[in-house]
Order: C-alpha cells, then structure tokens, then sequence
C-alpha cells in the first residue's frame, strides 16, 4: 500500500501531493514502482496537526480518486474517519476505507461497507482514551470492541483488516513490542495492516531524522512479514518490495508452500 498524503503538513512528505495533479503523478508512480494499493488522505494523523473539516478533506481527495479512477490497474484506499467522506471517495472510485479510530469514531463508516461491499481497514488508536497497561492486551480489547461494531452494522468478515497502528499513541517500547508479539494479533482471524514507515520510533532505535528512515521501514516490513503481517503501508515502495521478497523466500522454504 503505498501512500499519497494529498496534505500540506503529513509528518514527512507533507506538500509533496498538495496538488490534485502532483497526487495524482505520485500515486502513478507508486503503482509502477509495484504498490497494489495507494492509500489517499487528506487530512494529516500525526499528533500536533490541525484537524481540517469535512469539507476541506473531501477537496483534497475527491478530485484526486476521481482522476485515479481512470486507471483500471489502480486500487484506491481513501485514509479517512468519516462516513460522508468515505461514502463520496466510494462514489469516486474508491474501494477501501480506511479508519484510523477503527470504526469507534463513525460507525457509519461499517454500515457503508456493508452496504457497498467495499474493503474496510480498522486501525487500533490509543489517543484521547485510557489505555490498559500492556500493548498487546489493549490491542485486543480494542479489537474487540471494533469487531462487535463490525459484526453489528454486517460487514461481512472477508472484507475486514485490521491495522494495530504503530505511532497512535505509542512510545517506542510498546510499539517494539507490538512487533516482538505480533502473532498474538492473528489471532483475532483477520488479515493485518502494518504501517511502520518512517515512524518515530524507527528514528528512536536507529537515530535517524524521519527522511532517512526507508531501510529501518523495510526491515520492520521484512520482520513483521515474517511474524505474520499481510499488507504494508509505505512510503518507499520499492525497498519495501524486495524486503518483502526476501521474508517470503523464508517462508516459502520454511513451509514448502508459496508465502500467503
């Protein structure tokens, strides 16, 4: 999955897709660089940016998925928590939502999945509530909560991934340990998100500013790829991709089997 922030103030390539035209090339090239999915927000998630109104978001992204629209090859992800704009990013093309509150914000966001059949990404948050003690424990209760959500608004459980959101009111050793116990997450049943690229706790353990984090990024990807991770949402598509390559190699000698 690779990312277009279509934002002046994302934490690390902030302005770079500002413009309808300049997000619409960079998701183009992320494609060809061999990204499956591109993710499309337009409002920044890092933690002292300045909320934007509906409004202002579905500006920023609406024209940019319409645009992508026209290119068969391309699966649009639309990075939003509310259901009005998901529903006008699904009219526009778009084929998953994703939900950085995990359904707990809108909940109309799991009725429009239902209702469309569109993809549904929930990602686990830990900001403005009280979170328990141990990382992986408040991950799944969270889980929890947005899986009874899920189930309660019929979305159907092939369309759901979950995403235990690295950064979201982590420090760096709960997200460390989040990796170290990754495999307690699958067992929720669902397929998982992973979004490590160039987060600060990449920069806490290797003291690297937030533009040279792509190699700990591909690291973490080939790490959580192999503790179980199914989709990878980056910035730096290609180092990602040979990272990748290589976890699934071991896999595949490990199982006998093609990696899932």
């Amino acid at each position: 999955m690779g990312i277009v922030n279509a934002t002046p103030d994302s934490f690390s390539d902030g302005g770079r897709a500002e413009k309808v035209e300049d997000a619409v090339r960079l998701a183009l090239v992320l494609r060809a660089a061999g990204a499956d999915i591109i993710d499309i927000g337009g409002e920044s998630t890092r933690p002292d940016a300045q909320p934007v109104s509906a409004l202002e978001e579905q500006r920023r992204v609406i024209p940019v998925i319409e645009a992508l629209a026209h290119h068969r090859d391309v699966v649009v992800s639309i990075d939003t928590y509310r259901a009005e704009t998901a529903r006008l990013a699904i009219a526009a093309g778009a084929h998953i939502v994703n939900d950085i509150w995990g359904l707990q914000r809108d909940a109309g966001i799991a009725r429009l999945s239902a209702q469309t059949g569109c993809g549904l990404v929930a990602m686990h948050n830990g900001r403005d509530r009280d979170k328990l003690s141990d990382p992986v424990n408040d991950q799944l209760a969270y889980f929890r909560q947005t899986l009874e959500i899920a189930r309660a608004n019929g979305v159907a459980d092939e369309a759901l991934v979950l995403d235990p959101g690295f950064g979201f009111a982590k420090d760096p050793a709960e997200n460390l340990e989040i990796i170290a116990r990754f495999g307690e997450l699958l067992h929720l049943g669902h397929p998982i998100l992973v979004g490590t690229s160039r987060k600060r706790f990449l920069g806490h353990v290797t003291g690297r500013p937030v533009d040279q984090r792509d190699t700990a990024t591909a690291v973490s990807c080939a790490i959580l790829r192999l503790r179980g991770a199914s989709i990878f949402r980056v910035h730096h598509v290609t180092a990602c991709i040979d990272a990748l390559r290589l976890a699934d190699a071991i896999l595949e000698m490990q199982s006998g089997f093609p990696a899932p």
